[in-house]
């Protein structure tokens, strides 16, 4: 057995454990759960923590098991929350939890033989026979409110100025997560729950259920809330959240994201996202050291994070997308992304609409930089422009008398102008 404790201490992953967990741990292979929200078809990257927490887990030879919340997720978490979220239904719920899996496959064996193999189970499938007359007499009656008011998601919405005050069901929540530790520590011998260190008083009330009425011990693992250096919430980019779903976030912009990392960050986030060593790590922060300007670490952890989400090919295909902008790239190039990726890397860029009709005999250059799209401030400006060889189409430099037809197209949609080496403007064929 690795000493599971000691490589989240290293990585600046743990927040806080009950006493007895590392030597519980180290007596043999044990199964410990974290509850996933199934609320979106996709995770994001601020659910990579307790993913690599499980990640982690089961590379030191214990058994993980993710919780998809189906029960959970249908009344919502008050920790942290300032209202309640929206409630699903269980089409909704299942179609979820499968999409959650596949990309939790990504990190955690769930096929192998092995004895530590993942499971997946959904708190829906114990708690959907459950009457709430029998879960109050056999769950409820053993945790008072008390206790319950006690927590500080309790408190600080019971005692927020908000007039939402807190529902019911809200209030509940803790009491269902604890019985899900319950249910798991009967049916799968869970003796640990792990989460963010919001969540320790729910996980607290599970181990109290499991003293109570399981006649066992239960024990609890946080990790630390991942910040930026700058303050803002991790995980969001000017476009909301950072998905695991190349539909929502494509690879370009999810390796970007960690591309564009501070220093500080990077030397924080290299050693919770990725599975790399501690001495390569340490190598890799002493060479950024004597060249940050090199961006080494920026580099390594968007390498390491993109292939464990998205795989090689797509990684490879991020690289070759962040230098079209940069380097020294062709027609080619451009036609080789896919419109998502394209659209990614020109994120911004001014555009024009030009009738697709107008390509059949060609639309020539002082149209397409001035009179159709406004690109350039005037004809003599674009006649200027091409005289001086400042003018490309899609990364080729053209003359006056270039005529841009269908052919020019990428992805039968688009044409990248440009003047110099930063000015670009996008022409939308439709």
């Amino acid at each position: 057995m690795k000493n599971f404790i000691q490589e989240l201490e290293w990585r600046g992953m743990l927040h806080q454990s009950m006493p007895g967990t590392e030597e519980h741990l180290m007596e043999g292979m044990r199964s410990a759960y974290i509850g996933f929200d199934p609320t979106a078809d996709s995770l994001h990257i601020g659910n990579l923590v307790p993913i690599m927490l499980l990640a982690h887990y089961q590379r030191c030879g214990h058994k993980p098991i993710a919780l998809v919340g189906g029960a959970t997720g249908m009344i919502g978490d008050p920790s942290g929350k300032s209202s309640e979220r929206n409630l699903l239904n269980e089409k909704t719920l299942r179609h979820n939890q499968e999409c959650v899996k596949n990309q939790l496959a990504h990190f955690l064996d769930f096929d192998s033989d092995a004895d530590n193999a993942a499971v997946l189970v959904n708190n829906y499938d114990w708690m959907k026979e459950f009457s709430f007359l029998e879960f109050i007499r056999d769950v409820g009656k053993h945790i008072t409110v008390n206790y319950m008011m006690a927590k500080d998601s309790v408190k600080n919405r019971i005692g927020s100025e908000s007039k939402e005050g807190m529902s019911f069901t809200e209030f509940t929540y803790q009491l269902v997560q604890g019985y899900d530790f319950l249910h798991l520590f009967n049916a799968h011998s869970a003796t640990l729950q792990m989460g963010g260190s919001d969540q320790w008083g729910n996980i607290t009330t599970g181990t109290e259920l499991i003293r109570r009425v399981g006649n066992g011990k239960g024990y609890a693992i946080t990790c630390p809330l991942i910040t930026k250096s700058d303050g803002s919430k991790f995980g969001k980019s000017e476009g909301g959240n950072v998905w695991l779903d190349a539909k929502r976030t494509s690879p370009y912009k999810f390796y970007q994201y960690w591309l564009n990392t501070s220093d500080e960050d990077a030397e924080k986030y290299i050693k919770i996202f990725t599975f790399l060593d501690k001495v390569t790590i340490d190598g890799l922060i002493a060479e950024h050291l004597e060249a940050p300007h090199l961006r080494v670490l920026q580099k390594r952890l968007g390498e390491e994070v993109t292939i464990l989400v998205h795989g090689k090919e797509e990684y490879e295909k991020a690289i070759s997308a962040s230098s079209i902008l940069f380097g020294k790239s062709t027609e080619e190039d451009l036609k080789g992304l896919d419109e998502q990726t394209f659209l990614d890397v020109f994120d911004g860029v001014p555009q024009a609409s030009v009738e697709k009709s107008e390509l059949e005999n060609g639309l020539d250059m002082i149209g397409a930089l001035s009179a159709k799209t406004g690109f350039l401030k005037s004809n003599g400006e674009a006649r200027r422009a091409l005289k001086e060889n400042s003018i490309s189409v899609n990364k080729s430099k053209v003359k006056e008398d270039f005529l841009i037809t269908s052919s020019a197209l990428i992805a039968d949609k688009y044409v990248l102008l440009q003047r110099g080496k930063k000015n670009y403007y996008l022409l939308v064929a439709e």
